[in-house]
């Protein structure tokens, strides 16, 4: 009898009695600062699954996992998705950051239409300019490999000014003065 109890307690946590099989668990939680409210929070997959059960308001109902907001909801509600978890980070750090910078780095995050990640492979998708690429990582294997292929950079860019020691053309240097 003891080994059927034990099995049974191993497998017991393996049965889908009802609901979503890619949701591990869920727990209610009293919302903070108002607690009248209940809020369900759920570890695992499955936003869209969570949206459509009966008795969850889908409009109050968001994750913290970037690709599947941007799958169910669209790139916007991924961008400020985005914007929402720095935000929450950095502020349960007691660090405070200027909102606008959060979202400028959401809008290079999301400007192709698609997630890119701000390390290699993500700034690689989203710039073309050797010198930008070469002031990011891996240098020397962006510069050897521009020289192998003769690339040619137009130096458009804030950070290949920079490299090159050319006026970037934001702020007093974004027009030319033309004497006669």
């Amino acid at each position: 009898m003891y080994f059927v109890m034990q099995t049974l307690k191993q497998m017991l946590p393996l049965v889908i009695v009802k609901g979503i099989p890619t949701i591990n668990r869920a727990v209610i939680n009293k919302k903070q600062g108002d607690e009248s409210k209940l809020e369900l929070l759920v570890e695992g997959y499955g936003l869209r699954q969570v949206m459509n059960t009966p008795g969850i308001d889908f409009r109050h109902t968001q994750t913290n996992h970037i690709i599947e907001m941007e799958e169910v909801l669209g790139i916007e509600a991924a961008r400020q998705s985005i914007i929402n978890e720095i935000k929450y980070t950095m502020e349960s750090h007691g660090m405070k950051i200027d909102i606008r910078h959060i979202q400028l780095l959401a809008d290079v995050m999301t400007f192709k239409g698609k997630i890119l990640g701000i390390n290699r492979h993500g700034v690689h998708k989203m710039k073309n300019s050797t010198l930008m690429l070469a002031s990011f990582e891996m240098t020397t294997d962006h510069l050897y490999d521009a020289a192998a292929h003769c690339k040619k950079d137009n130096i458009t860019g804030v950070s290949e000014c920079i490299i090159t020691g050319n006026l970037v053309s934001l702020g007093s240097g974004a027009f030319k003065l033309c004497m006669d």
